[in-house]
């Protein structure tokens, strides 16, 4: 089966990532459990809005934000065993000028994948199952994808969604993708 994966928030630990960079940088001390909300960078930071945030996420000079960011616990093991008997498709949403980083991250992370989509429609990529934790693209999904299985990774700034399947966990969807398409 075709298992259509997001990266942040999913297999990419995106909020740890820019909070430790921003503490750094800013002498704070933020922790990723402050983070209840979609596009929380603004309300969290001295970010006046989500544009400052991501020219700052951008670094110009130096490596983006996403090029070191760490690794949703389990995620990586999930997907190597998941890997053994589904197709991998990366399906995600960047910056332009994110796309050679996230390349880079895909490889150094060594994601079992041959195929990798950045696009803000993830719909367009046909997938058996999707798991996604964004809310603006699992409503999305549940709509264009009826007749698949569209999961939410549970997080607090996504609630749930009619025709979902919600997920807490690696393990969880794992098993999910055991029960449905073995």
């Amino acid at each position: 089966m075709r298992l259509g994966i997001d990266l942040d928030g999913v297999v990419a630990d995106f909020n740890a990532g820019w909070i430790q960079r921003y503490n750094e940088e800013h002498g704070t001390s933020l922790v990723s459990d402050m983070v209840q909300q979609w596009d929380a960078m603004v309300s969290l930071t001295r970010f006046h809005s989500n544009a400052e945030f991501w020219a700052w996420a951008r670094n110009d000079g130096g490596p983006g934000l996403f090029r070191n960011l760490p690794t949703i616990p389990g995620a990586l093991a999930a997907l190597d065993r998941l890997s053994q008997d589904h197709e991998i498709v990366i399906i995600t949403t960047k910056p332009r000028w994110a796309t050679p980083e996230t390349y880079a991250w895909i490889a150094d992370n060594e994601i079992p994948t041959r195929e990798v989509h950045i696009t803000r429609r993830k719909w367009l990529v046909d997938c058996d199952a999707y798991l996604d934790d964004g809310p603006h693209n699992l409503e999305r999904l549940v709509i264009e994808r009826p007749d698949r299985a569209v999961c939410r990774f549970i997080r607090p700034w996504n609630s749930p969604v009619t025709g979902a399947i919600d997920i807490d966990s690696w393990d969880t969807f794992e098993a999910l993708v055991e029960r449905r398409f073995c």
